[in-house]
């Protein structure tokens, strides 16, 4: 054996460790070997109870990280952990899935749970590969890590060899196990913006009277908070956001609009759709973000920066396009700024209007309603919520209540949001809290997400980490009640079948697992639970009794 020679459980496990990995997710039984060799590397093994769980996990801490996250699991668990993967892969975040598969002689025979993994893992990753021999690991590993970190981050699978990956890891690997650095983070590269692109973007902003910048996911992955900044306060220009690109700009700054599109509040959709510029920087462009394309409507100049080519006019055809690192155009794009006076009345006219709609909800923040009205709670979280804390919120309601109501005033706040898998918040943010142990972290989730991953709670106390999970607990589906029960109508029927469910006392529940459970039903009591959950030095729930019925903020729509 040569001197770069090793048994494939030590070559992936000294891979992975020398590629920044500091914690992997995992269900039993897949790469023990592997985890075995970990341990000795500094690599922490967190092993979940189930797959979506641990691929959940894995996407909260490449959010955190900036930095791969990594998921395993054997062959039967496979398709659960590609289910895992959706949210993943919705948002562009590095996650790399290792499963096992049964090796060759037992394929196409009726292997004992055994399907196919092409198929559910097809949709949910940017790109996919089977290890067939050893050999293959270290050339399709490196390509795992460049797929996961180049242009568009998202999440890729490899297929190993194996019910539990142990054919790769009892074969001898040669070569050195080296990730190239470049790969090891995102984004990987940072490709500056053709002057000829910047100046068109110049030239289109200095003709409009009204501009409108809207920043998402992508310009966060990026790290444009402080390009976005020097050039939205040198115009001025206002800055709204996708729910991804939440936080990019202090909620409190006067230039911050609000989130844009179908989870918005009402004056964001409106000043948008009123902008004659919009400059979209890192953002899809998709339904939500753009209240399924009459925000702005088709028709309005646009341009759009991002790093994947493939974005650029997808859904406003007519496009001016910027391929660059978000944070390097911008930055370019400042320079070449020329303002209009008429910038500046504008700028004050959005600051006015989405002061007057704080100042329109501010009873519903501070309401004495018992039960508590959620408006309350999200006040409440608000003016706790500590500098450097990582704010990790389902999806659905969850996504509108926090993306609306609970500010964001520090540059070091962080928000990430599910990107509609209902249950992805409390395992996301255990992710989380493990790529960032010294940020206080907070996961907001309603009920009805919380019952997903009830068991990972064993999880949270077994690592002994500090995370505050508040469960919005209203006993429903709140999004849907008040659909619901209109499509009943006067008809015979419990409509609550569809949408009701509970009560359930989370705080005994959590008590139960061996965790600190805060049972909080008067609103008075709200900060006081926080504040003492923020200060523990475990995890702990802080299960909030909150009335069903209200009604989130609902997005202003265009006339027909």
């Amino acid at each position: 054996m040569s001197e770069a020679a090793r048994p494939g459980s030590r070559w992936l496990a000294e891979a992975l460790a020398g590629a920044g990995v500091s914690h992997v997710f995992f269900v039993d039984a897949i790469l023990r070997r592997t985890l075995i060799e970990l341990e000795t590397l500094g690599v922490r093994r967190v092993l979940a109870h189930a797959e979506k769980a641990a691929a959940y996990m894995a996407d909260g801490y490449a959010r955190a990280a900036g930095r791969p996250g990594v998921c395993l699991a054997q062959s039967v668990g496979a398709a659960n952990l590609a289910a895992g993967l959706q949210d993943a892969f919705l948002h562009r975040s590095p996650v790399i899935a290792l499963t096992g598969r049964k090796p060759a002689a037992f394929q196409y025979r009726n292997a004992y749970q055994e399907i196919d993994h092409d198929g559910p893992f097809s949709a949910v990753t940017k790109a996919r590969a089977r290890v067939e021999t050893p050999e293959e690991l270290p050339h399709l590993l490196r390509l795992a890590f460049r797929e996961a970190c180049e242009g568009t981050p998202r999440p890729v699978h490899l297929d190993l060899p194996g019910l539990q990956g142990e054919l790769v890891e009892t074969a001898t690997i040669a070569e050195p196990p080296r990730i190239p650095p470049q790969h090891r983070m995102v984004p990987a590269r940072r490709p500056p913006p053709d002057p000829d692109e910047i100046e068109a973007a110049a030239r289109a902003l200095a003709a409009a009277e009204r501009p409108v910048l809207v920043a998402g996911a992508g310009a966060v992955l990026a790290g444009a908070h402080r390009a976005l900044r020097t050039l939205a306060e040198a115009g001025p220009v206002p800055v709204a956001t996708s729910l991804g690109g939440r936080g990019i700009l202090p909620t409190d700054h006067p230039l911050h609009l609000g989130v844009v599109g179908t989870y918005s509040a009402p004056p964001a959709n409106r000043l948008v759709h009123e902008a004659d510029l919009v400059l979209f920087v890192g953002c899809h462009t998709g339904d939500q973000p753009t209240q399924n394309w009459t925000v702005p409507p088709r028709d309005r100049p646009v341009v759009q920066i991002d790093v994947e080519a493939r974005e650029l006019g997808r859904s406003y055809p007519a496009a001016l396009g910027v391929l660059a690192d978000p944070a390097r155009a911008l930055e370019a794009l400042a320079a070449s700024l020329r303002p209009r006076p008429s910038w500046k009345a504008w700028a004050e006219r959005v600051a006015a209007e989405v002061g007057a709609w704080r100042a329109h909800i501010a009873p519903l923040l501070a309401a004495d309603a018992v039960p508590i009205r959620v408006e309350r709670l999200c006040a409440e979280l608000s003016a706790v919520l500590p500098e450097e804390a990582i704010l990790v919120a389902d999806t659905g309601y969850s996504g509108i209540w926090t993306g609306t109501l609970v500010e964001l005033p520090s540059p070091e706040q962080r928000y990430l949001r599910a990107a509609g898998s209902l249950g992805w918040a409390f395992p996301a943010a255990i992710g989380a809290k493990c790529a960032a142990p010294d940020r206080p972290v907070v996961c907001f989730c309603g009920d009805g997400a919380f019952y997903y991953h009830l068991g990972e709670l064993e999880t949270a106390r077994r690592l002994g980490l500090p995370l505050v999970v508040v469960v919005n607990d209203n006993s429903a589906f709140g999004q849907g009640l008040v659909n619901v029960h209109r499509l009943q109508g006067d008809r015979p029927g419990n409509p609550d079948d569809i949408v009701r469910f509970g009560p359930t006392d989370f705080a005994a529940v959590a008590r139960a697992f061996g965790v600190e459970g805060i049972r909080v039903e008067r609103p008075e009591a709200i900060r006081p639970a926080l504040e003492r959950a923020l200060a523990a030095s475990g995890p702990v729930v802080v299960d909030v009794v909150t009335d069903p019925w209200p009604r989130a903020p609902e997005p202003w729509i265009p006339p027909p």
